[in-house]
């Protein structure tokens, strides 16, 4: 099977956004920490983290810039998102109020955007990522949905290597188990 590259439409998106937390509890909610909180080594994230940084930018950055360009538009420009903040923000959490709070920030932002009742053409609306440079809200609101489908397959990842020594020669056939990736 080819590659495919659905053309994005908010339906399409939101059916994705509302399941990403349902998806995250089932998988991770009431599991030994020894599951949540290990990672992939230096420079890694947990489980744990992911779903802090996950609920950071619910706080921070897929609404806050969807609002920027449709009210600012080229006049406005992104403030730049800190990646790493989830480490200060989820101290003294555990993971089933970390997956609550991620829960209860999507909700809210899936309705925020429900009532934005956008118009094709406002998809195309353009403002400035003070890296990407120009991006517009259909850029911005795939990735909102990308990024939800990387980390579930970020922490799938992480979860899986705990056991690669367990696995014994048959990690030899599983490419996922000698994958590393680094957070920068």
């Amino acid at each position: 099977m080819n590659e495919i590259d659905f053309n994005f439409t908010i339906e399409g998106g939101r059916a994705i956004l509302i399941r990403t937390p349902s998806v995250l509890k089932s998988l991770l909610m009431d599991l030994d920490t020894n599951w949540t909180l290990h990672n992939e080594g230096p420079k890694t994230w947990s489980p744990y983290d992911i779903i802090g940084h996950l609920s950071h930018g619910e706080k921070t950055d897929w609404m806050f810039r969807a609002k920027v360009i449709l009210e600012l538009g080229m006049e406005g420009s992104f403030v730049p998102f800190d990646r790493f903040t989830q480490f200060e923000e989820s101290k003294g959490k555990n993971m089933e109020e970390l997956l609550q709070e991620f829960e209860d920030l999507r909700k809210q932002n899936i309705k925020e955007l429900d009532d934005l009742d956008l118009k094709e053409e406002q998809l195309d609306l353009k403002s400035n990522h003070p890296n990407l440079g120009v991006v517009s809200l259909r850029q911005l609101l795939s990735t909102w949905i990308v990024h939800d489908l990387v980390h579930i397959n970020q922490v799938t990842r992480v979860m899986a290597k705990q056991y690669k020594t367990a696995t014994g020669p048959w990690a030899q056939y599983m490419n996922l188990l000698q994958e590393r990736v680094i957070i920068n």
